[in-house]
């Protein structure tokens, strides 16, 4: 915290403008060896950028923001100038000539949570608003970034707080029972908590969908038509589709876009038995990803007799994630055919739906059981962006609040109860960084670009 760092701020590559971004103590002299004097506090002035020699590199606006009152809290420069790499390059070698090192990814953000100018869940929220996928995604960073999941935290953490406070005020006069009117009080408020907590926690997984999507692995034997199913999903030919058996041989991934959810699709090679060395690594990276799926989608050609009484054996081979079996190529078969290939979804273990690759037949209902099985509710207003590990936060939070009641209830052990209240106050601190480790703020801020 005592270093004065330094990065580009913009994206890599050319562009219109370029910002390169200083924070720290050494900020004043830095802004004198570039510009020849430190700028009135947010005010944009016009100056050449200048080398040791004098020569100008560039020029543009620079920015000073004395400290407290920047992102970082520390008094910050900005040098806004053009967007060539070499110009920015010079720069950033110029501060660092002056005095600055470069900053780590997500330095100046890590700075902004230590120095109290955002919460661990706002700086995340920051990132998540950077790498959005969606418009959907983008609002609900946006809304976490301007605090409405900290605040619900806050809230909670506070009654959480209240209640460990008054459980043990009453150790120090462990003499006197809590009366049965006292108990039942703070069972009630305990359970609210807990209530309280699950909701959010449901909220928290909406967001979390928004910013990670789901895996959804199309498999099956070859030419049951998951290429061409890929195809018409994405809207653009993103597999090579022909009619030769194994056309397919190697993991194909492609992002589309469900009422808002985030799907990466998954095409992999038909799974059979090859002797073909090539071949047979397409269908064990096939089983790998599908291990690794939150719903597969297993395709047979509807048309196909054989395919279908070989059905039930092949989904008992599928790994223990979701499956739902498409009937596919089903514009080829007649009505008749088509009830009858219906009653045999029924019976299967696995949900069932007839599709057409070819017409689009039958996917509306297809994303349908792709948002049911992910729990995505689109249009769900004031979605806020979350990560697993707040959801897990939550969850260890309502587990030691559940626990706290049980022991009230069960030997009216204040003691005992206390020290759950205190673990869940741990668990719930790490959501917005009030109790986190070293470690934990690594990981989350290494996800940043170098500039923020």
């Amino acid at each position: 915290m005592t270093d004065t760092i330094v990065a580009v701020a913009t994206a890599p590559g050319r562009g219109g403008i370029g910002i390169v971004r200083v924070s720290g103590p050494k900020v004043p002299e830095v802004a004198l060896g570039l510009i020849g004097e430190l700028p009135p506090p947010r005010h944009a002035v016009n100056r050449a950028f200048r080398n040791d020699r004098g020569e100008a590199l560039d020029r543009g606006l620079a920015l000073y923001f004395p400290a407290p009152g920047s992102y970082t809290g520390e008094s910050v420069l900005e040098l806004h100038g053009h967007g060539a790499p070499w110009a920015l390059s010079a720069i950033v070698e110029r501060a660092l000539e002056l005095g600055a090192r470069p900053a780590r990814p997500g330095e100046f953000s890590e700075r902004a949570f230590l120095n109290g100018k955002l919460d661990l869940a706002q700086a995340e929220a920051l990132a998540d608003l950077i790498s959005a996928g969606s418009a959907g995604a983008a609002r609900a960073a946006l809304r976490s970034l301007e605090g409405e999941f900290s605040a619900r935290v806050d809230s909670i953490l506070e009654r959480l707080t209240a209640l460990r406070t008054e459980i043990e005020a009453g150790i120090d006069f462990s003499d006197e029972a809590l009366e049965l009117a006292a108990m039942s009080a703070l069972d009630v408020r305990a359970g609210d908590l807990v209530a309280d907590l699950e909701a959010l926690a449901r909220e928290a997984e909406q967001g979390r969908l928004l910013r990670d999507g789901v895996v959804v692995v199309l498999a099956g034997r070859p030419n049951a038509g998951k290429s061409s199913l890929m195809n018409r999903l994405a809207g653009h030919e993103a597999a090579i589709v022909t009619a030769i058996p194994g056309t397919t041989r190697d993991v194909l991934r492609e992002h589309v876009s469900v009422d808002g959810l985030p799907v990466e699709l998954v095409d992999t090679a038909g799974l059979a038995e090859s002797p073909e060395p090539i071949e047979a690594e397409g269908i064990r990276r096939a089983r790998t990803v599908m291990d690794r799926a939150d719903l597969i989608l297993y395709l047979v050609d509807a048309s196909d007799p054989a395919a279908r009484t070989s059905l039930i054996a092949d989904v008992k081979t599928l790994p223990e994630v979701p499956v739902t079996v498409l009937f596919n190529k089903c514009d080829l078969l007649s009505e008749a055919q088509s009830r009858s290939v219906a009653a045999e979804g029924a019976r299967l273990p696995a949900p069932a739906l007839l599709v057409s690759a070819h017409t689009g037949t039958g996917l509306e209902a297809l994303k349908r059981r792709l948002l049911e099985i992910s729990g995505y509710a689109p249009g769900a207003g004031g979605t806020f962006s979350a990560r697993r590990r707040h959801l897990d936060a939550l969850s260890r939070t309502a587990a030691h609040v559940s626990a706290a009641r049980r022991e009230l209830a069960r030997t009216g052990a204040q003691e005992l109860a206390a020290e759950e209240l205190r673990l869940a106050q741990e668990s719930l601190g790490e959501v917005t960084g009030r109790m986190t480790s070293e470690d934990l703020l690594g990981r989350i801020f290494s996800e940043f670009c170098i500039g923020k």
